[in-house]
């Protein structure tokens, strides 16, 4: 079993469906409203624990309801909660999401993540030192990105960055990261010639599947077919599943297959984490685009 270390935000997601989306100065009738636990690191560490890694979070949560839940849902998740503390200071990290016209958009408020510190991420060193690949998204200071791939470049630990929600990110990250997943509109602002990032920098393209450039010729890897319910959550599945195979040994383009199958799966189901796929969902599923 792989070990897989995730350092990042855990949030409790607040979900509002509508069927459509208000306009400014706009009050409109919504469908339903529900609270389940979120945040891009909780999600990485609770789809990469249901492909079958052993995973540590590495996070803050506020001494609060929705930490407690945060919590217990590691926990019923088998995910390793050695290295998630609960601080005093400030609520737990909530994510305001409206699902509308078969996609998202959200509101992130960081709250308990801002603690997610350098001095904090060095009490998991042990275990850092230890993995086989780790996570870093965006949700926490930017210090303590840049502290981590500071961290597992010594180390020798392959870094994964999902470079999400898009902010500046330093040329030396850029350099120290092994992997980095921007969506289409990351990538514009931060990665516009691929060219320049040979099997490094993974454009995903939604139902269009990833791009990269593989030092030759940008290949393009498909897509599967699905009827969508709720894309939240899709791209923190695609980035834990792309982990998973590559800590296993797997090839570049068959590690993007399985992250792309596990990815097109959760959309079918509500929620970020609801929709998340086991191992054995993943293998099954075969048939791309």
């Amino acid at each position: 079993m792989v070990k897989i270390t995730v350092i990042g935000s855990s949030s409790m997601d607040l979900v509002v469906t509508a069927t459509k989306r208000p306009n400014k100065g706009e009050t409109i009738l919504g469908e339903s409203f529900k609270t389940v636990p979120g945040g891009k690191g909780a999600n990485q560490a609770v789809a990469a624990a249901r492909l079958g890694a052993d995973v540590y979070m590495v996070g803050c949560i506020g001494m609060d309801a929705f930490g407690e839940t945060i919590l217990e849902n590691f926990k019923n998740n088998r995910v390793h909660t050695d290295y998630v503390e609960a601080v005093t200071q400030v609520e737990t990290g909530t994510a305001h999401i409206t699902l509308a016209n078969g996609d998202n958009s959200i509101i992130v408020v960081k709250g308990a993540n801002n603690f997610v510190t350098p001095a904090f991420v060095d009490r998991a060193i042990h275990v850092i030192r230890q993995s086989n690949i780790v996570l870093v998204q965006q949700e926490i200071p930017e210090e303590t990105v840049e502290y981590v791939s500071e961290l597992c470049a010594i180390n020798d630990v392959p870094l994964l960055l999902n470079p999400a929600p898009a902010r500046p990110i330093s040329k030396n990250v850029i350099e120290k990261a092994t992997y980095i997943t921007p969506n289409e509109i990351e990538a514009a602002a931060f990665f516009t010639n691929i060219h320049n990032y040979p099997n490094k920098v993974f454009v995903t393209e939604g139902e269009n599947g990833v791009r990269y450039f593989d030092g030759e010729k940008e290949v393009v890897v498909p897509s599967y077919l699905v009827e969508p319910v709720d894309t939240t959550g899709a791209g923190d599945t695609f980035n834990a599943a792309f982990a998973v195979a590559l800590a296993e040994g797997k090839e570049l383009k068959e590690s993007l297959q399985f992250a792309n199958r596990a990815a097109s799966l959760s959309v079918t189901k509500f929620g970020a984490q609801g929709g998340m796929p086991t191992r054995v969902e993943v293998e099954e599923k075969r048939h791309p685009l």
